[in-house]
């Protein structure tokens, strides 16, 4: 699907948007690959590693508050990844103004772009925190989420596909607990927010394949929710530093025990598969994702349900958490794809 195609990427420039410039080119053969960032610095030490004259790549600097220049570069492309945000939880409290203007009025210039250019599709990355959101990132991201799904209502048949991916906490990525940890864990000990706290836990890699599979499946006005394993923040301390003594700082403004991925409120409108669920944008669309050539595929989820990080059937162990992250210190390794998502109608 990517051979031959030119692929957009906002923030590209990210932790998400360098591991997937990695599988793109490692896997397959774009026409182009263009990273879209506002950090020159980031584009400079990128193209260390993918020089445009050996790589399909280019790199253009902008911003994606900026309309005009969204506009500009969205040219010819066929597929857009945005992966762009302002995502610190604590940052967001205290400039609420930033991160609606990139998170809120960034995402509708994506819209407003792709639509002008007809664009084939556009996938959004999303988080845990958009769902039930208690603090401002969630909420803008919430935002969002719903004008992705929103504009594939009223789109024409050969217009522009709107798709959202939804997964938990990255490991490795900017921002990450893990870094903070091992950083932390020289002067001996490791702050812990809560005991109790647990959160859904994702690689890189696996986010990549599963956004490239839901480009793959998308047909409009779906959020795509991959099936992850829990794990408890107490553990991921025991992984990192064993001999750090542990101590309990509270938890910040705007932060949750547990994360949800699906509320319950979103149940009447997902669909469940074997590797992930897939949240329709209205029951109609549920109903005919359920059926291929009169076959029942997915899984209507029962009322009631949600999938929260505390009431997960797949847990990390400690020892899980030590492989994941020692696999993760080779940045350059590329793990097999844990979701095929072959039950999912074509």
């Amino acid at each position: 699907m990517l051979n031959q195609k030119t692929i957009l990427i906002t923030g590209g420039t990210g932790s998400f948007g360098k591991k997937m410039t990695q599988i793109v080119l490692d896997q397959y053969a774009p026409m182009k690959l263009i990273i879209f960032s506002r950090d020159e610095l980031k584009q400079y030490e990128m193209a260390q590693r993918w020089n445009p004259r050996k790589y399909p790549v280019k790199y253009v600097l902008g911003d994606v508050r900026d309309q005009n220049r969204l506009i500009q570069v969205f040219q010819g492309v066929d597929y857009v990844i945005h992966a762009a945000a302002l995502k610190q939880v604590p940052a967001a409290e205290y400039n609420p103004g930033e991160y609606i203007k990139t998170n809120v009025m960034g995402a509708m210039n994506i819209i407003e772009a792709a639509q002008y250019h007809r664009v084939k599709k556009v996938i959004a990355l999303s988080t845990d925190k958009s769902c039930n959101p208690i603090n401002l990132y969630g909420a803008t991201k919430l935002c969002s989420d719903k004008l992705f799904v929103a504009v594939d209502t009223y789109r024409d048949y050969d217009a522009t596909q709107f798709a959202v991916v939804r997964y938990g906490n990255v490991l490795g990525s900017r921002g990450s607990v893990v870094p903070f940890f091992k950083e932390r864990a020289q002067t001996g000990v490791l702050p812990i927010t809560d005991p109790r706290m647990t959160r859904f836990w994702i690689t890189l890699d696996q986010a990549v394949y599963f956004v490239i599979k839901a480009l793959e499946l998308s047909k409009g006005g779906e959020i795509f929710v991959p099936r992850l394993a829990s794990m408890k923040i107490v553990d991921l301390a025991k992984a990192i530093a064993p001999d750090c003594r542990q101590e309990i700082v509270g938890i910040r403004p705007g932060e949750k025990l547990h994360e949800t991925l699906i509320g319950e409120d979103d149940t009447r409108n997902t669909v469940e598969f074997k590797e992930c669920y897939i949240i329709q944008p209205n029951p109609k669309a549920r109903e005919e994702f359920t059926k291929n050539n009169g076959n029942v595929c997915g899984k209507v989820c029962a009322d009631g349900f949600s999938y929260t990080s505390n009431n997960n059937t797949d847990w990390m162990t400690v020892d899980d958490l030590k492989s994941m992250i020692e696999a993760r210190e080779d940045d350059y390794a590329i793990e097999k794809s844990r979701w095929s998502l072959e039950d999912i109608p074509q």
